[in-house]
């Protein structure tokens, strides 16, 4: 799960777009109390003041971890207690703000977050194209004003009331079906025809497809949450929720360093992602802005498949046997045949027997993109765990995500590969999977889909 084209490995962390925000999720109908201000009130045109932190968390937390200032580049701090007459400002992490406007929908090229939610819709008995722009005009509205650090104009929870931004992305598809619901089958691209069967595929019908798809993300739990809470009630009486993943990865900052994230079997996973710094990057991911059709300009489309990793099995075998899985090592994420973890790995090279040192049917050696006729996406998923079975077995895995211009080209071909002799397929169970035709970003005063539903 190691390289740039596996359709089981995290992305590498990209780094996150930044914008102003304020100290604290401000309610729509607040205002300033004049006078003195206590910790955690806020008025507008507050801006956050990043690496102050508290004499009392200074000491309370000194000797837990060196860590604070890892992925999240700068101080962690929490908000000040109530007893406290001075003010703690945010911490980066929560003061973090991805935009919801731009040529993108967010939540694509972002760093990977540590919360999130998968969430597929499909429109109620009735409900057609006016109703699906209503809700797209809803959803669009409420996401901006959360991944802003406000909060829903409309009967808030107050769930994330002392929380920013903490890098908070929504982001809307399109499932082959919502077409032919709302009319608009002319409309529907020929890449969204359903992905075919794979060997590794034991799909639940119910939690795959949908006729929305909405994806978020944010470093905060609660922030998440509230999100999704935000979106299901926007839903009303238009749309039914059809199915729900929750996710996470590692908080940033969590390590002494940044570096590419681990998944639950261990290993460094992500390694080969593609960049946007990469020339080539927007051509492989994203549509071109005179794309066909004229509504998916600067989108993408979205793969999403819930695969369970046997954890019980996998734990079973040595590290050394994990490694030839894998074709890398498990420590650093270095290829079998010698580096570190981005040094290109040699196919060729033989250990003292004659054989490959990196296996034929290592996972890392039939993924690589030269394997695969240059295939390539970026994949941005989150771990899973949804407890156990009745026999004890973990129900563990990867929210498998990956973006790409054509899933013709990025996706199913390497997934064919992989179900002709991947050694890691003995360890995973795909259980659901989607595809979605995510439109590009919306700009200012319009909502994403517009250019479908009103063109």
């Amino acid at each position: 799960m190691a390289d740039q084209s596996t359709p089981e490995a995290p992305a590498e962390a990209v780094p996150p777009q930044k914008g102003k925000a304020g100290s604290g999720r401000k309610r729509a109908l607040d205002k300033p109390a004049p006078g003195p201000r206590g910790p955690g009130d806020t008025v507008p045109g507050d801006a956050p003041s990043h690496g102050v932190i508290s004499r009392r968390r200074l000491l309370g937390t000194a000797g837990a971890t060196g860590l604070a200032l890892g992925a999240a580049g700068g101080a962690a701090g929490y908000a000040a207690a109530p007893s406290e007459k001075k003010a703690t400002p945010l911490a980066s992490l929560g003061s973090d703000r991805a935009m919801f406007h731009g040529k993108h929908q967010p939540g694509i090229t972002e760093a990977l977050q540590a919360r999130g939610h998968l969430v597929a819709f499909d429109l109620a008995a009735g409900a057609g194209r006016r109703e699906a722009a209503a809700l797209l005009r809803r959803w669009s509205a409420t996401a901006e004003r959360l991944m802003a650090g406000e909060a829903a104009d409309h009967g808030d929870t107050d769930v994330a009331r002392d929380a920013g931004p903490s890098s908070l992305t929504i982001t809307f598809g399109f499932g082959n079906s919502f077409f032919s619901r709302t009319g608009l089958e002319k409309q529907r691209p020929s890449a969204l025809d359903p992905l075919p069967d794979f060997s590794s595929d034991h799909l639940d019908k119910s939690r795959s497809d949908g006729d929305l798809w909405v994806q978020i993300g944010a470093n905060d739990g609660l922030v998440a949450f509230h999100a999704l809470r935000a979106i299901q009630k926007d839903a009303g009486s238009a749309a039914r929720l059809r199915w729900q993943m929750n996710g996470f990865n590692r908080s940033p900052g969590a390590t002494a360093h940044p570096m590419t994230a681990r998944n639950l079997m261990g290993q460094i996973d992500g390694t080969r992602n593609p960049k946007p710094t990469d020339a080539d990057f927007d051509q492989r991911i994203f549509l071109p802005s005179s794309g066909d059709p004229a509504w998916m300009a600067n989108g993408s489309y979205a793969v999403v498949r819930r695969i369970r990793m046997l954890l019980d099995d996998w734990e079973k075998l040595s590290v050394k046997a994990q490694e030839d899985v894998i074709g890398r090592r498990k420590s650093d994420g270095a290829p079998l045949s010698g580096g570190g973890e981005t040094t290109e790995m040699d196919l060729e090279k033989t250990g003292a027997d004659g054989s490959p040192v990196v296996p034929m049917n290592a996972h890392a050696r039939i993924t690589r993109p030269d394997q695969n006729g240059g295939a390539a996406m970026v994949r941005r998923p989150f771990s899973y765990h949804d407890g156990s079975g009745a026999d004890g077995a973990p129900d563990a895995g990867l929210l498998f995500i990956c973006w790409q211009a054509d899933p013709l080209r990025g996706f199913v071909p390497v997934q064919r590969k992989l179900d002709r002799g991947d050694a890691l397929s003995q360890f995973i169970r795909h259980e659901a999977s989607g595809l979605f035709a995510v439109p590009g970003g919306a700009a200012p005063g319009e909502y994403v889909g517009q250019r479908l539903l009103e063109g």
